[in-house]
């Protein structure tokens, strides 16, 4: 079995607050990082400091999000190691943990957010992106790690309106205001809302994202606190899917500025509703509760027309056009609650989290597929040029004729009922002062029933799995933790979005991903972590003999790895956090590696505070080449992308800040979704920024 050397990348948050400028302000939210407590954050579910977690994770907190100019999920991904982008089709987000693809292992507040998009972070008071198998806190899934947001909760102590105004020089601009009231002694409100233009540097791209979160607090008594949230979301953006690849492997990079799609109809529409509510008790001393209740409704619809071929020796000057139209109807009910118990038995202290999990989704999804009218295909070929002769599902092939099409080709129509029982517990066990073991197992059925309206199929499935976690941490003193953990995960095999048992794929069983990992955090100076960690993920999945369909066999794949992070305060006025991660993996079957999966990426971030009022930012991220596609045969290439920041505080209370991408303008292109379709990576781009408290 393969362990390479491997770290845990804590992006503390140790930046200044945006308008603060005392050391008090600093150590608070140094302090508010180091404790993951149930209030704060369900990635871990009880108090335990970040030294203590036998587990690779990374924080970055909403200050950090704002001086770094950070608008996206993915910006964060390229400054964590372990992790990078994937394309997402040009619709939503989608990352790989440690060579694991996912789209779905997306939470917030701890409540399972599965829905295709992409998600804003003007309501975030931090992103926790854990590594590794996840299963026994979270569930199905989570097989290579995690992302979760932690939103913004009102607060009974302050009064405050903070607001930022945001253009950068493609042309998008955003605003966004977070008002807290302390309405009494005992409760609270507080209103986030963002609405952004985008504006892209391709052609045609442009956008528009509404977000609007009221919450209230109430403390119901001296123990009890009640959490109450609706979120409103609405987001329109243009879809590009990239461009292609070329007889040598790689990017076509001569057609870095042409869009291979059809202006009016690669698009995305999102619209939700999201409630949480949360409802916290202590019962004493030694027992805390923590109940919540989750529900959103989404209504998905996207549109794309995307290059699926293209043979540059032979028709050089031709690419082929595919699409179609998707539409996603869910509602997600999830009704979940912890005890925390922490108690002594026989000179042993115990921390146990005892919790259940009830889920209830409905999923309706369809697909239309283009049929053009010169060859009643949903293919066709386009001459290549900027733009293609391509627009309003109307334009002409390459052969010079005339073509129409139109979105009338059922490719699926699926319904889905979902329900999800989970129940689970975790014993972190003090040993001494210097040595503590962590052991759980979390319970889960999963019962689905898909209903494919296009065949009028029945199909249904129930699995029931049980996800073991193991780890120990030895403390040779209070700074310095060393650790080891196993835990397991599983993957159903209806997949992340839930439709995919057709044929014989309900006989088979959950892909199962087993984790090995140690690591070492080394807390060595004030303000300063070291940390690394080693890790082994292997995926077990049962397949269908390609030539015996009774017949199942076992393909393995496997994933390992290291990573290596410092971040912390180098001296009063320099913050750095730098990060290296190396990562390997093989299908055992094939001896083939994982596409997506960068043997070396490196980043680093500074932030230099030149006086009381001016400070600068620079950073670098460096993706090492991957494959594109499975079979080894289209490239992504490597690169290294400079950004940069400074701001100048006109008052305690009024920042202007600048953040510039790609400082060195280079052409770069950081994912794919296949083998024809590469994201063209953004060229230089300055945001202006004013940031302000009333």
């Amino acid at each position: 079995m393969k362990l390479k050397l491997s770290a845990l990348a804590i992006a503390v948050a140790l930046s200044n607050s945006v308008v603060a400028e005392n050391n008090e302000e600093v150590e608070r939210i140094v302090v508010q990082g180091k404790y993951l407590s149930v209030n704060e954050s369900n990635s871990v579910k009880s108090p335990t400091p970040i030294i203590d977690v036998p587990q690779s994770l990374s924080i970055i907190t909403a200050d950090e999000i704002t001086a770094r100019g950070i608008n996206s999920i993915g910006d964060i991904i390229d400054y964590t190691p372990g992790v990078n982008t994937s394309q997402g089709e040009g619709h939503r987000d989608a990352v790989v943990f440690r060579g694991v693809r996912s789209t779905a292992d997306f939470y917030i507040d701890g409540n399972r957010d599965d829905v295709q998009y992409y998600r804003s972070l003007y309501n975030i008071e931090q992103v926790e992106i854990l590594r590794g198998p996840n299963a026994l806190l979270f569930g199905r899934g989570g097989t290579g790690g995690i992302l979760n947001r932690v939103s913004k909760k009102a607060d009974l102590d302050a009064d405050f309106t903070n607001y930022k105004a945001s253009v950068n020089s493609f042309g998008g601009y955003n605003t966004e205001i977070d008002l807290n009231l302390s309405t009494s002694d005992i409760s609270a409100f507080r209103l986030n809302a963002m609405y952004e233009h985008l504006e892209g540097y391709r052609d045609f791209f442009d956008g528009d994202r509404y977000g609007f979160n009221p919450t209230a607090r109430f403390e119901l008594a001296d123990d009890t606190i009640l959490d109450i949230s609706y979120e409103y979301i609405n987001h329109e953006r243009f879809i590009d899917r990239g461009i292609p690849t070329g007889a040598d492997g790689r990017p076509v990079e001569a057609f870095r500025n042409i869009v291979f799609g059809d202006p009016e109809n690669n698009f995305n529409d999102l619209e939700a509703h999201v409630f949480r509510t949360n409802l916290e008790h202590r019962f004493n001393e030694n027992l805390k509760g923590n109940f919540n209740v989750f529900y959103g409704d989404y209504d998905k619809v996207y549109a794309n027309f995307f290059a699926s071929a293209y043979d540059q020796i032979n028709t050089p000057n031709q690419v082929t056009l595919d699409g179609y139209i998707d539409t996603t109807e869910r509602e997600n009910l999830i009704l979940s609650g912890n005890l925390v118990g922490e108690f002594q038995t026989g000179g042993l202290g115990h921390t146990v989290i005892f919790g259940a999990e009830y889920i209830d989704t409905s999923s309706d999804q369809n697909r239309f597929n283009p049929e053009f009218s010169s060859n009643g295909d949903d293919t066709e070929n386009f001459s290549i040029s900027r733009p293609l002769n391509f627009r309003g599902l109307a334009g002409v092939n390459s052969s010079g004729q005339a073509v129409t099409t139109g979105f009338t080709d059922l490719n699926d129509d699926t319904r889905v009922d979902l329900q999800v029982t989970s129940l689970y517990i975790q014993d972190e066990i003090e040993i001494s002062e210097n040595l503590d073991v962590v052991l759980g197992a979390r319970f889960d059925r999963f019962d689905i029933d898909v209903f494919n309206a296009a065949n009028s199929e029945q199909r249904a499935r129930v699995d029931e799995e049980v996800s073991p976690r193991a780890g120990i941490i030895y403390k040779p003193q209070e700074n310095i933790s060393i650790y080891a953990s196993y835990s397991e995960s599983f993957l159903p095999r209806s997949g992340e979005q839930f439709a995919n048992i057709n044929g014989d794929n309900n006989r088979l069983d959950p892909d199962v991903f087993e984790n090995q990992e140690i690591g070492i955090k080394w807390d060595f100076a004030e303000g300063m972590s070291f940390t690394a960690a080693v890790f082994d993920n292997e995926k077990t999945s049962p397949e269908l003999e390609d030539n015996n369909a009774e017949r199942f066999i076992i393909v393995n794949s496997e994933f390992s790895g290291f990573e290596l992070q410092l971040a912390g305060q180098v001296t009063e006025a320099w913050f750095v956090t730098a990060n290296y991660s190396n990562l390997d993996g093989d299908f055992e079957d094939t001896g083939r590696t994982p596409r997506e999966l960068p043997e070396n990426t490196f980043s680093v971030w500074n932030n230099y505070q030149v006086n009381e009022k001016f400070g600068v930012g620079l950073g670098l991220t460096y993706q090492d080449e991957s494959f594109i596609d499975n079979g080894n045969t289209r490239t992504l290439p490597s690169y290294t992308r400079f950004d940069a920041s400074a701001y100048y505080d006109i008052s305690p209370k009024l920042r202007v800040q600048l953040n510039v991408e790609n400082l060195f303008d280079k052409l770069y292109f950081p994912n794919a979704h296949s083998s024809h379709q590469v994201t063209v990576g953004a060229p230089f781009n300055a945001t202006v920024s004013v940031i302000g408290t009333l």
